[in-house]
């Protein structure tokens, strides 16, 4: 009975933090709310199979006294705190399409795809057999730090010419195999070249790792022809410390048309000296995705906001901003209901700056 009540108060304790966290006043590499919440808060489905294997062989033989009933109670109580989460989700899809419609007008709605439902069974999987990945690419000096791996499609002309260009970069203290691989799988199975690349982070400061994410823009650059992409139609994706130096290294270097900014850290490193997002925001800057939790627990939700806000008043291109209700940091790296809406924003912004495709394409099979 002690490891059922153990397995329901974490469930538990972890699901009421997703809903109702603590916001930090200012952004943090680290919170406590963050480590017991966001998973939760994104993929539910995994919490309720946690609970239901902790519980269900004490529950389903009643006991007389008092802990079965406790344990019932706060079983009860996670389970209905999971729904809620998983209700809550919901949201996201509705806020990106009035972000888009907002700047771009009625005809920017994202095309909704489903989540198959298996993806709730193995949210840890993105792999799909029609992509293959090409693996560590060296585009840097680092021996292990400077790689990245380009993701195609198995189908030979899928895309009938030069394919546009992903280009993903991960948070602090991650890699280039987490943050967004649903969405790297998915337009690379669409005919995309999509790289993601990894950099320096141990032992390094802030202008080395901008360095690296440079020269990872300019490999790109360079060599993905060689795909068959066209370097002339990339975009630029960064989750949080990768969107603040993919937001600085292409509105400073230019060569992208479309950026994407995710729960992104848009202030500086402790380094007054150094570039920064905002001192690189000018009038030239390419059109910009900004995407964001409402319920942020690293970087609060007003930080990116003051972000987009500045962005909109210099910048000549588009600037759209979303701020998802009841996100946490991090959500793109399962495949969950708000991660495929967020793809399917990100799609849909794409195909209004790089594909050229100004109209919604009509509804298809989801992938």
């Amino acid at each position: 009975m002690s490891g059922a009540l153990t397995t329901a108060a974490i469930v538990a304790l972890s699901a009421l933090v997703a809903w109702r966290p603590l916001v930090p006043r200012r952004s943090a590499p680290f919170t406590l709310q963050h480590a017991l919440g966001w998973w939760v808060n994104e993929v539910p489905f995994l919490g309720a199979c946690w609970l239901a294997a902790g519980t269900l062989g004490a529950l389903s033989h009643p006991e007389p006294g008092v802990w079965w009933w406790v344990v019932l109670a706060v079983t009860v109580a996670a389970v209905l705190l999971l729904a809620r989460l998983a209700v809550r989700a919901r949201s996201a899809r509705p806020a990106l399409a009035a972000a888009l419609q907002d700047v771009y007008g009625p005809r920017a709605r994202p095309r909704r795809t489903r989540l198959p439902w298996w993806r709730t069974l193995v949210p840890f999987v993105a792999r799909r057999p029609d992509v293959r990945r090409v693996r560590n690419r060296r585009y840097g000096p680092a021996r292990l730090g400077n790689r990245l791996d380009v993701y195609v499609s198995r189908r030979t002309g899928q895309s009938g010419g030069p394919a546009p260009v992903l280009v993903y970069f991960h948070a602090a203290f991650s890699s280039k195999m987490l943050g967004s691989q649903p969405l790297i799988h998915r337009l690379a199975a669409h005919g995309w070249v999509c790289v993601s690349a990894g950099r320096r982070q141990l032992g390094v400061d802030h202008r080395a790792q901008l360095a690296d994410v440079r020269a990872a823009l300019d490999w790109v650059r360079e060599n993905v022809a060689a795909y068959g992409g066209d370097p002339g139609r990339m975009i630029a994706v960064g989750g949080s410390a990768g969107a603040n130096l993919a937001v600085t290294a292409t509105m400073t270097d230019g060569g992208v048309a479309g950026l994407v900014g995710l729960y992104g850290y848009y202030g500086d490193f402790g380094d007054p000296g150094a570039a920064s997002p905002h001192r690189a925001i000018h009038r030239d800057a390419p059109p910009t995705l900004l995407i964001h939790g409402a319920l942020d627990t690293l970087v609060p939700a007003r930080e990116a906001r003051a972000f987009a806000d500045r962005l909109r008043r210099t910048s000549a291109q588009p600037v759209v901003h979303a701020e998802l209700p009841g996100a946490h940091h991090s959500f793109d790296v399962f495949p969950s209901i708000r991660s495929r809406a967020v793809d399917d924003a990100i799609v849909r912004f794409a195909d209004l700056t790089v594909t050229g495709d100004p109209a919604p394409r009509p509804p298809g099979p989801a992938s």
